[in-house]
This record gives C-alpha cells, structure tokens and sequence, in this order.
C-alpha cells in the first residue's frame, strides 16, 4: 500500500484543537532515541543500546515498563533523570513545518497542547523550538494515565471549555491516535514519525501542518487541507 496526496480539499469544521507536541509540533526523535539508551545504560537495562522507545507514551510508563520492580520512589528518582537528560539535549530540537505559522493564526482559546512530555520537559522543548507556551496545556505529569488512555485528551476539550466530539486530535503516534479516538475526538494523523500504516483510526490524515489551512469564525474553526489516502 501506498499513501497518496489526494486533490480534492476537504474542509472541516471544529471547535478547538488538541495539538499533540513532539512529532506534531516539535522534532525531538534524535534528543529521545539517544537519551533513553543513556538511561537504559545507566539504569543496566539489558541491550541499551537497540532499545527502541515507545514514542507518544509517558516517561514514568516507559520506566514501569522497564523496571517493574522499582517502588514509586526509584520510579520518581528514575524519571527526574530521564527527564535532566532530555531537557540538556534539546541542540537539535526544533519546530516542524507548519507549526508555527498554524499556531499563530489560532486564537489563544481554540487550541491547547495535550502532550506525554512532563511540563518541565515541554516548557523546555518549546523554548528550544522557538514556539511560544500556550495559555492551555495538558502535560505528562497532569494526568492519572497517560495514552492511549483517553484522559489526556479529554482533559484537553474540558479546559477549552468543549465536550470532546467538539475537538479534533492532531497527532503523529499510535498511542496518541487511540487516545484521540477514545476519547471521542476527530483525529487529524500527521506524517512523519510513524507510517500511514500504523496510524490506522486517524479520521484524517495529512503529511505535514504546512497542508492545513484554518479559517477562525466566530463560532470556532474550518481546516482545510489535502487528504492523504490509501491506495489498496
């Protein structure tokens, strides 16, 4: 299979949006893949070195997963180092295309990021990416369970004000695309991180932010963009 631009536009009305950041808004891949096999050596994880990291789910459910037997003591001492780690390489994070043109012109009450990243750790992001911080935000750290659980993402919608169907979902991860499902939300699925593949149960699918133009009303947003289809 393979992905296709689309010419036909296709035009979507919303109330808000719930951006993912990192894969969406920022790139980071490169400051994530090498600082967790850091971590994983320095925290003796067997094969650090071709540790694949589960991109789009929290730190503390990666270092659960990987040492299941550390009381919630070791696991908050073990993630304020992944996190120290992440915030020092930040050298080559930088915006994707898009984002801060399309950031720009939506109104500060219409949108909100809803990320995996602790607060600390997307504050630092941001800066490094030259984006400003939001006024809504829903980091790793706010939230009882991370993704795919749909929490995150209704968290979101509840400080825009809306209920979930309100919101469209824009993410780059499987576990942040089920997220936005579960929750009840449009999900508009960005290129670049993972395949079109894995990205099944996106509403929506573009390759970048630079496709989506937005239209703000008075009642909330249109977006406008090239679908990105499967040709079977």
């Amino acid at each position: 299979m393979q992905a296709e631009a689309r010419l036909a536009e296709t035009w979507v009305a919303t109330k808000g949006l719930l951006f993912d950041m990192d894969g969406v808004l920022i790139s980071s891949t490169a400051s994530v893949n090498r600082c967790w096999k850091q971590w994983c050596k320095l925290y003796g994880v067997a094969n650090a070195d071709s540790f694949e990291v589960p991109h789009g789910i929290r730190a503390v459910d990666i270092v659960r997963m990987l040492k299941p037997e550390f009381d919630e003591a070791q696991v908050a001492e073990a993630l304020r180092a992944i996190e120290d780690l992440e915030i020092e390489d930040t050298g080559d994070t930088v915006a994707l295309p898009g984002a801060k043109a399309l950031l720009e012109k939506l109104p500060a009450k219409r949108w909100a990021i809803v990320t995996s990243a602790t607060r600390r750790l997307l504050l630092a992001r941001l800066a490094a990416a030259g984006l400003s911080v939001p006024e809504q935000l829903i980091s790793g750290d706010m939230v009882a369970r991370g993704k795919p659980d749909p929490e995150p993402y209704r968290r979101g919608a509840e400080l825009l004000g809306l209920a979930p169907d309100e919101c469209v979902v824009v993410e780059d991860a499987p576990s942040g695309v089920g997220a936005g499902v579960a929750a009840g939300c449009g999900v508009l699925g960005v290129l670049g991180t993972h395949p079109l593949s894995e990205l099944e149960g996106a509403t929506w699918l573009v390759r970048t932010l630079k496709e989506i133009e937005v239209r703000v009303r008075a009642d909330g947003l249109e977006l406008g963009f090239a679908l990105v289809g499967v040709d079977k």
